[in-house]
């Protein structure tokens, strides 16, 4: 049995390994030679951790162990000018003629790089590159084009890891594929040999640690040839110790070095020696240095294309990094040290083990990747809400989020270049994330676990950030308004999407206290009528004192959650209460805090901090804020996200928590004051993310005066914000104000002033702009059920994408038609509407992944 079960892992590989290659990748954008600089595509799983992908085709930022690791390209040397070499691919060419030319496979340089105080500062930037390079994408495929008029061949880099909407597993690969397409543009034959290069650097993330007696082994087992890397000396507790593998899926010529060469002098060559090596017959000679903590990897394969002929060379770069420790933000003084773990590394025994399980499935995993992306770059969806939707999918596969070893997800609100930026998962700034609900709804499920079950404590006061390990997780003690309702609207959705009824018992009576804390003694609404007075911390990192639409709409939207779970649940006390309190305050938001225009803030100082509960302030008296007369207020300004609670509240079905025609107004008004043309004209205070000729929603605009010390962002840009308004803006009908907003954001990230793959905020990769995958919820105008098993679309023409977080399709309307697809998963369906024209009952039809069903209405 044995050796049967060998021989058809043999038959796979080799199969996987002859399979022609599949049709090309699907692109959605493409970038010019002068819109790829900034460009760092993240290449990894859910949870794993990643590597980028830069527009020039280098790889960049290895973020693998566990820490961000921005500018993080492991090298050889430490000495100034020799210093920035990183892991690099090269390719040699012969033209039958006895010419031989090797490069990187690379574009150039930007000129920035170019000066520095030892000359410049690009990795390996004293080595030939191709002259012309374009980079095209959709997400999480990603090509470099390569050309030279010098050279007899065209490459396209290519590399991607599987991403499949409903399936966590498949999407959390620890992994990097890697593609290099060459074509032979001459008429005659030549010999090609591409080379990869990787430090061993187990041990040393970039920051901290030290790699010590590593060791690089050449392994070939089933048609697979790689290097496996090791460690003998560093701490298998650290949280740098782990494996690493780097293996060719190639036929051909393959050559290896488990080292360079050993340092022999003062002036190191060892790039030198490598260099003269591979250039003069593609083909690498052995080192030996037995001396290196730190030994060079180098894998080669030597093959021979005919006349226009193109073949593609397929490396796989692998990962397994287990002691992932708890957070350790400098500054929070109950900072616990202990190692969490990684769920990932549990489903693998080290990286060589995530090779063998992966190869045999390559092919239907990118398969099944592309059906995903295709499905939606196809779909009838402006250009720009599908770019902002997938684009922003990478911050899940970077270090902003990860999965500790029970499998619970928990994330960063961003990421600095070496540590994460403001830790344990906070409420108020996750409440904005719509991506993984609608495509991972497991993995939603597990943060309102952590909410729930560690987070909030017997009175219902939930730390909006929680500690690791879990079981300390309410030692930070603070809560946030925006953060504690969003919370429960969040909780809403996860059971409408999963219909998981167990999900709702098990947590409802903690969701329920962490309503009923609103009215506590010098609570947020104490007096209990419908409307948030008390002390308010919130996104803005300050205190509201007062009613103001920010909080006051999550605030009922928490209210009409809680009605409808009650009212399922047999409560129907609790629900009534919920239903009175929504209605009162409700009427009074829009009597009161709405002047004709927009939604504002009434200022309402709690004169001392024995009328404020103890959990729910974090600057006191005694820091310097005067509760007399409080700084850093919203007042009478127009917030750009004010309406977000009305926004998640379309989002789940909720319907509208204010006067739809003053929810309009209000849209309208944003525009009207909050949008800059040009950046140039706005003083800012703050950070800036938006700059010179760049145009964006202002966090706040006070057109009719504002207060001395407004709340410190006010100034700013921040694009989860401006997302909130766009998306609030496509469902009112408002579309063109709605993908204008849009569009600006994509604008700013175009390739040459930033990354399309990090829309910033506090740090990189900022959660909150994951709010982005709202506007394809928006724009169908979809709404789903798992409860009901009732999905509903708009009834305009067209083809549109959707995902539930447990399956995905698309869906064609037409006259009062639908056909509606299943691409993964299975749905079963009680109901199915289109906007405006009715409702079908389907009696309880279940479709299978790959079927579709026509419904007439």
């Amino acid at each position: 049995m044995k050796n049967l079960f060998t021989k058809v892992i043999c038959l796979i590989t080799v199969s996987v390994l002859n399979a022609q290659e599949s049709k090309d990748w699907p692109v959605l954008k493409t970038y010019d030679q002068e819109h790829i600089q900034k460009i760092k595509m993240p290449v990894g799983g859910l949870g794993t951790g990643t590597i980028s992908l830069t527009g020039r085709g280098s790889l960049e930022d290895w973020e693998i162990m566990n820490r961000p690791a921005k500018g993080f390209n492991p090298t050889l040397e430490n000495w100034g000018p020799v210093k920035k070499k990183g892991p690099f691919f090269a390719i040699y060419i012969e033209d039958g003629n006895g010419n031989k030319q090797t490069r990187l496979l690379e574009g150039m340089q930007t000129e920035t790089s170019y000066e520095g105080a030892l000359g410049a500062v690009s990795n390996n930037h004293g080595l030939p590159r191709f002259s012309n390079a374009s980079f095209k994408t959709a997400y999480p495929f990603g090509q470099v084009f390569l050309s030279d008029d010098a050279l007899p061949v065209d490459v396209v880099v290519g590399a991607y890891n599987s991403l499949v909407p409903g399936n966590i597993d498949d999407s959390s690969i620890p992994m990097a594929v890697l593609n290099y397409k060459v074509k032979n543009t001459s008429n005659k034959d030549i010999t090609v040999s591409l080379s990869g290069t990787i430090q061993n650097f187990i041990g040393f993330d970039g920051n901290r640690g030290k790699a010590i007696k590593n060791l690089n082994t050449i392994r070939e087992e089933d048609g697979v040839k790689g290097i496996h890397y090791t460690s003998n000396g560093v701490d298998p507790k650290s949280e740098q110790w782990g494996t690493m593998s780097f293996v060719s899926l190639n036929k051909g010529q393959t050559t290896y070095r488990t080292a360079w060469q050993k340092k022999t002098s003062r002036w190191d060559k060892k790039r030198l020696d490598f260099w003269d090596d591979f250039s003069e017959d593609g083909v690498l000679e052995k080192r030996v240095n037995d001396q290196a903590n730190a030994p060079m990897g180098s894998l080669a394969v030597k093959n021979t294309l005919k006349p226009g002929e193109e073949k593609t060379f397929r490396f796989l770069i692998s990962w397994h990094f287990p002691n992932r420790q708890t957070w350790d933000k400098p500054g929070f003084q109950k900072y616990i040290k202990a190692t969490v773990g990684n769920y990932y590394t549990t489903q693998y025994k080290d990286s060589w083990d995530v090779i063998s399980k992966t190869i045999p499935r390559l092919n239907e995993l990118e398969n099944n990747t592309k059906t995903f992306v295709n499905s939606l770059i196809n779909s009838d969806l402006p250009e720009e809400v599908k770019e902002s939707s997938l684009f922003n999918l990478a911050h899940l596969r970077t270090q902003l989020a990860f999965r500790i070893k029970s499998g619970h997800l928990l994330g960063w609100e961003g990421l600095f270049d070496d540590r994460g930026s403001c830790f344990g998962s906070c409420t108020h700034v996750w409440n904005y994330e719509q991506t993984t609900a609608f495509l991972f709804g497991e993995l939603a499920k597990t943060m309102r676990d952590v909410e729930y079950q560690y987070a909030t404590d017997d009175e219902g006061m939930m730390s909006f950030r929680v500690y690791l390990p879990l079981e300390q997780g309410q030692k930070w003690g603070k809560a946030a308004a925006d953060g504690q309702m969003g919370a429960i609207m969040k909780f809403y959705r996860e059971w409408q999407l999963s219909g998981d009824d167990a999900f709702l018992e098990k947590h409802w009576p903690m969701v329920k206290k962490t309503l009923e804390f609103c009215w506590i003694p010098g609570g947020w609404d104490a007096n209990k009528d419908g409307v948030m007075e008390g002390s308010q911390h919130n996104t803005m990192d300050v205190e509201y004192f007062g009613p103001n639409p920010q909080m006051g709409f999550w605030y009922l939207g928490a209210l009409r959650a809680s009605e409808e779970m009650a009212n399922y649940l047999g409560e129907k006390k609790f629900a009534k209460t919920c239903k009175n309190l929504y209605k009162k305050g409700s009427q009074w938001m829009d009597e009161n805090l709405f002047n004709g225009e927009y939604y504002e803030q009434h200022i309402e100082p709690p004169m001392s901090e024995d009328n404020v509960a103890k959990s729910l302030m974090h600057v006191t008296s005694n820091k310097g804020i005067d509760l007399t007369s409080p700084d850093f207020q919203l007042g009478n300004g127009v917030l750009v996200d004010q309406l977000v609670g009305q926004v998640f509240a379309h989002l789940v079905g909720l319907g509208y928590l204010g006067k739809e025609e003053n929810v309009k107004k209000t849209l309208e008004s944003v525009m009207k004051y909050n949008y800059v043309e040009n950046m140039t004209s706005h003083a800012n205070f703050h950070r800036s993310y938006a700059l010179g000729d760049e145009s964006a929603l202002l966090m706040a605009a006070y057109p009719n005066g504002r207060p001395d010390k407004p709340f410190p962002y006010y100034t700013e840009v921040m694009t989860g914000f401006e997302y909130t308004a766009a998306v609030g803006m496509l469902q009112e009908g408002l579309t063109e104000d709605g993908l204008k907003t849009i569009r600006n954001i994509r604008d700013r990230y175009d390739g040459k002033k930033r990354s399309p793959f990090d829309e910033a905020e506090a740090g990189h990769h900022y959660a909150r702009s994951m709010m982005a995958w709202a506007g394809i919820l928006a724009m169908t105008k979809f709404q789903y059920s798992a409860v009901e098993k009732s999905m509903s679309f708009t009834s305009k023409p067209g083809t549109y994408f959707w995902s539930n977080g447990y399956s995905y399709g698309t869906c064609m309307v037409k006259d009062k038609e639908a056909e509606l697809t299943v691409l993964s998963g299975n749905l079963t369906l009680n109901q199915f509407s289109l906007d405006k024209i009715g409702t079908k009952n389907l009696k309880n039809k279940t479709i299978n992944s790959g079927n579709t069903i026509k419904i007439k209405l």
